[in-house]
């Protein structure tokens, strides 16, 4: 098996949507499935023994939901390398936020077509978050309709000013390409500012740093 084979867990209560997941990863020659979990429990306990490159888990399961199952990955050391993608039947699904906040890496649609699907996993497996500005947008708009508690969000002033003009363009679904190029950089020093951002504020991944920058205000949602 090569190398650069993702593997992939695949957590979700509904045995038919498993399986349809399966049977589109399994026909992919540079992708893996190594397990498959009907609840947050069991996905857990599989991500632990298997360590894959993202865990694909469903929001809401019995036993352990899809937002617990990714809190108690984020905070296991051991699980530092897995990405999860929540999965959700709704784009304004009121626990998308949750689960970001809670550490996943972004989240897809179940209609979501086969190609994007593939290709989001491989996203993910590369450390990158699923943040398009349609899922940014989905974002504003749950911060729009909760506000979020500043008291709670780290201090900007450990960011510099580059630092944080890039966390903001991050914040509005800006890809590294288009933030080098809105800030006259290269795209390597835009990815370099991310990096240091992250690492500052403690971020696992890229969704992380766009949560931060909404929670300190350092964006602003747009209310229609």
């Amino acid at each position: 098996m090569s190398q650069d084979t993702v593997r992939v867990l695949i957590v979700d209560d509904q045995a038919l949507m498993r399986a349809g997941f399966r049977a589109l990863l399994d026909a992919e020659e540079d992708i893996e499935v190594v397990g498959e979990a009907a609840d947050g429990r069991q996905g857990v306990e599989l991500a632990r023994r298997h360590i894959p490159d993202v865990a694909l888990i469903d929001v809401q399961m019995p036993v352990m939901t899809g937002i617990e199952a990714t809190r108690e990955i984020g905070a296991d050391p051991r699980l530092a390398g897995v990405h999860v993608v929540i999965l959700t039947n709704y784009g304004l699904d009121e626990y998308v936020f949750d689960a970001l906040r809670a550490g996943a890496a972004g989240f897809l649609l179940k209609d979501t077509e086969p190609a994007e699907l593939l290709r989001a996993i491989k996203v993910a497996a590369r450390g990158d978050a699923l943040l398009s500005p349609a899922i940014t947008r989905r974002l504003i708009g749950e911060f729009v309709a909760r506000p979020p508690d500043r008291a709670t969000a780290p201090g900007l002033e450990i960011l510099t000013r580059r630092e944080r003009e890039v966390t903001a363009l991050a914040a509005r679904g800006l890809s590294n390409e288009e933030i080098a190029a809105h800030m006259v950089l290269s795209p390597f020093t835009a990815k370099t500012h991310i990096s240091r951002a992250m690492i500052k504020l403690g971020a696992r991944d890229r969704a992380q740093l766009v949560v931060f920058a909404y929670e300190a205000g350092l964006v602003e949602p747009r209310r229609r």
